[in-house]
């Protein structure tokens, strides 16, 4: 694109490859410039507002459910109703845009697909523009890949699509309106609407969203504006939008009533976002000396604070008559190792039908070969029903305390240590050389489990009772002597990556004196 034919104010700072100007015309950054002014003042605001919450916290201010909301969780609404394309959600496959994902998620018999522009994705320029003009493709099914001496192309029947944009702390670099960085979420979001909505609806589909990361229903408020002026500025019916909402934060699950209420006419329910959620209490309460986590392996969702927050989504879902979406179990198949891979199928069937049982309406699964399994455990309950919100849990009576109820605080072994610092240095170097859904020790990784594994070390080096389970205590030297052996058995692996530069960086962020809020932040600096 030339300076001239760029819209008024917008400037683009990185590389147009052929092919990206049917993404990037001028009436498509015309209309993310839109969004931009329109809602920039406000995410700044209210990022602000979460610096500020965080200090508090920081002070030992402990979360609780908003009194001058109260009247909201009291009060007898529903969301608006669900299009028939969102209506049966049994089984939803994640993962990141590029190419011979995309074909093998749609066709992989799940009931959906969501694309991911966020924690699975590293987002580089290309990864960003050539994961719309993927999707742009496949919305259009001309979408096929020829690797490897196969052919890939999409099945006569697919998933149902759903997008994952960036969340609000996260900033497209390489677009500039009026000499400001654009919203990573709203590039995402503004891109995909504008070129795909008309096309989905024409399909009997529509423009559906997950929304990631948020800690308020404020938050929630703003990307419900952000519907509103995408289909006025379109000429769509307000309400073609619909999105989920990622619980996983441990502020958002004091907000779940309220964050429905401001997307009702927008809202396609809750998902519990299960290793984020992780994360945040690590981060929301790392200086907080009476708070330690156990080796993340321990912190299963049967563990007190997990078992409230899941079991308070799936009561606040039904009660507003909205999808309740269980989270990912990390395992994946384990090729070349049958008793293994019976292990891991095990797990994921025992994950699903707990969930299942629970209520949820489904769940996801990061691997084509774990479709079938999860499939069967939520047919088992639900048989020919499309979902079971009419299962009201009206036993479920969750407090404040239940969710901050951390446990287990034991064991912290030098294994889980070792874990750690092994998977944290593992992805990052493979997200610095652009891949960020990651197979590491027969699990799925991406940023929500690598932050686990960041956070928890700072963590157990801040607290007093960061003590290894033969008695030595969790220090920075201790972390340090680490790195090294753990960096060569990663090299070891013979994966790909920038695993030197990827130890450095996790060692400045595990035993650096401050904390920084996500690992993406300051990594994102460093990409091209």
């Amino acid at each position: 694109m030339t300076t001239s034919s760029a819209p008024q104010g917008v400037t683009l700072t990185a590389p147009l490859q052929p092919g990206y100007e049917r993404i990037l015309t001028p009436q498509a950054l015309a209309f993310v410039a839109a969004l931009h002014r329109a809602i920039e003042p406000r995410r700044q605001a209210l990022l602000a507002a979460r610096a500020a919450r965080t200090a508090r916290l920081d002070a030992g201010e402990r979360p609780d459910f908003l009194p001058e909301t109260r009247a909201v969780r009291d009060g007898d609404w529903s969301i608006a109703p669900l299009p028939p394309a969102l209506q049966r959600r049994r089984v939803e496959i994640t993962g990141p845009v590029d190419r011979k994902m995309i074909i093998n998620a749609f066709n992989s018999g799940a009931d959906s697909y969501m694309a991911d522009f966020e924690d699975s994705n590293t987002p580089n320029w290309d990864n960003q523009i050539q994961g719309q003009i993927n999707l742009f493709e496949a919305i259009r099914r001309t979408i096929s890949l020829e690797q490897g001496g196969k052919t890939y192309k999409l099945d006569e029947q697919i998933a149902t699509l759903q997008v994952r944009p960036r969340g609000w702390h996260l900033d497209e670099k390489h677009m500039l309106v009026d000499g400001q960085r654009v919203s990573g979420g709203l590039f995402d979001f503004g891109l995909f609407v504008f070129h795909n909505t008309r096309e989905l609806i024409a399909r009997g589909a529509g423009p559906y969203f997950y929304l990631p990361k948020m800690e308020s229903h404020l938050e929630a408020r703003l990307w419900n504006d952000a519907f509103v002026l995408a289909q006025e500025t379109l000429g769509i019916p307000q309400g073609t939008i619909k999105a989920t909402v990622l619980v996983e934060t441990i502020l958002a699950a004091f907000e779940m009533d309220e964050i429905l209420y401001e997307l009702r006419a927008h809202s396609a329910g809750l998902n519990a976002g299960r290793w984020d959620y992780i994360f945040s209490a690590i981060k929301k309460f790392k200086l907080d000396r009476d708070f330690c986590l156990a080796d993340r392996g321990q912190i299963t969702m049967t563990v007190p604070f997990m078992r409230a927050y899941a079991l308070l989504l799936l009561k606040t879902c039904h009660k507003r008559r909205a999808p309740a979406i269980g989270g990912m179990s990390a395992l994946i198949p384990i090729k070349n190792d049958p008793e293994k891979n019976a292990k891991a199928m095990e797990g994921i069937r025992l994950d699903k039908r707990r969930d299942a049982t629970d209520g949820y309406d489904g769940g996801w699964v990061a691997h084509p070969g774990l479709v079938q399994v999860a499939m069967e455990e939520f047919t088992a309950v639900l048989g020919d029903r499309p979902n079971q919100i009419d299962k009201q849990r009206d036993d479920v009576h969750v407090t404040a305390a239940e969710l901050l109820d951390f446990q287990p605080e034991k064991p912290i072994t030098e294994a889980g240590l070792r874990n750690n610092i092994n998977v944290g240095i593992h992805y990052l170097g493979a997200w610095l050389a652009g891949s960020g859904a990651v197979p590491i020790h027969n699990l799925m990784e991406d940023a929500a489990t690598a932050e686990i594994s960041r956070s928890q070390v700072w963590q157990w080096i801040q607290s007093p009772k960061g003590v290894l389970a033969d008695g030595r205590k969790v220090t920075a030297e201790l972390v340090r002597s680490f790195i090294p052996e753990e960096l060569a058995r990663v090299k070891a692996t013979g994966a790909h990556g920038q695993f030197d530069k990827a130890a450095q960086i996790f060692e400045q962020m595990a035993t650096g004196k401050s904390f920084t809020d996500f690992l993406t932040l300051p990594l994102y600096e460093e990409l091209g």
